[in-house]
């Protein structure tokens, strides 16, 4: 039995209809085709969800339809991660009640704490919830870097069971892999360097590309837990265009726009986040052609 949330989780977007609001089917409908389409778990209100500007009644409902599709059949790793550190502890109750499996906490932004400080503000979080917790290390976002003897601290925390990192260094990947107890889950949290992560010893990825390619994105993983690094490579060669151009502007401006030429759902933000400058579009409109992934004409985009 697969280990929970290992393997692809993919970070869900929030859609948004023609008003602003949630679109609660459509919600429901991404989250069916993730299950559908052979996801791990799935990670509703990350930062790939505009959560920032999701207020928290919408952070719970959006959870509370994620866990519904999902019926119990695939995990549900919330997020619920910020600056304050009372206001998450609060975040992570709500998702333990809109029955979430985990929680994904980002680490604070712009206050850069210590080491000292991320132990203490973790602390406070795993003291208000039973539920395991992931650390979010995204460093070029927050400002705050969660290195190897930083994170080997916090793993002695019971429910710290893993870190999602996305710091680009792979050199602190490894160092962390071996700082780590063996059953701290290392996961990837930047789609080009699942491969490589998973060969050291990481067990998977939350994934912005599995939005739009699950099962290309299971594939590749699973090849790589079975030891086919062959096979995955030769996936992550195919799909890497894709993955690299999802950030050729913030995230997640390029995935959704991807998304709704496809007719998942309709390319609609909350500010500060906009539509991708044209130039943008071409890019991944000229990605997706070569994947062959379908483009909708009639799409709302």
């Amino acid at each position: 039995m697969r280990t929970r949330f290992t393997g692809v989780g993919t970070a869900l977007i929030t859609p948004f209809t023609a008003t602003g609001a949630v679109d609660e089917a459509a919600v429901r409908r991404l989250a069916r085709r993730q299950i559908d389409l052979g996801t791990h778990f799935l990670v509703p209100c990350g930062t790939t969800g505009e959560v920032p500007t999701l207020t928290a009644a919408e952070r719970r409902r959006v959870v509370e339809i994620v866990v519904d599709e999902a019926g119990g059949r695939t995990p549900v790793l919330a997020g619920a991660g910020g600056y304050d550190t009372h206001e998450v502890a609060h975040a992570a109750k709500e998702m333990q009640a809109a029955g979430a499996d985990g929680l994904l906490s980002v680490t604070p932004y712009y206050n850069r704490p210590t080491p000292e400080g991320l132990f203490a503000h973790y602390s406070v979080i795993a003291d208000a919830t039973p539920l395991p917790i992931i650390v979010y290390n995204v460093p070029g976002r927050t400002g705050c870097n969660v290195d190897a003897p930083t994170l080997a601290t916090l793993a002695t925390i019971p429910t710290i069971i893993g870190v999602k990192e996305a710091s680009g260094n792979m050199s602190q990947m490894a160092d962390i892999i071996r700082a780590v107890p063996d059953d701290f889950l290392v996961l990837s949290g930047d789609d080009a360097v699942t491969v490589p992560l998973m060969a050291i010893g990481g067990r998977g990825i939350i994934s912005v590309c599995s939005n739009q390619i699950p099962r290309e994105m299971a594939d590749m993983v699973e090849a790589a837990e079975r030891g086919d690094f062959s096979g995955a490579r030769a996936i992550h060669q195919r799909v890497l265009g894709l993955m690299q151009v999802n950030f050729c502007e913030s995230s997640p401006g390029p995935v959704k726009f991807s998304m709704a030429t496809m007719g998942l759902c309709e390319a609609r933000f909350r500010l500060p986040m906009v539509p991708p400058r044209q130039s943008s579009k071409d890019k991944v409109l000229a990605v997706m052609r070569e994947l062959g992934l379908p483009i909708v004409a009639n799409a709302t985009v």
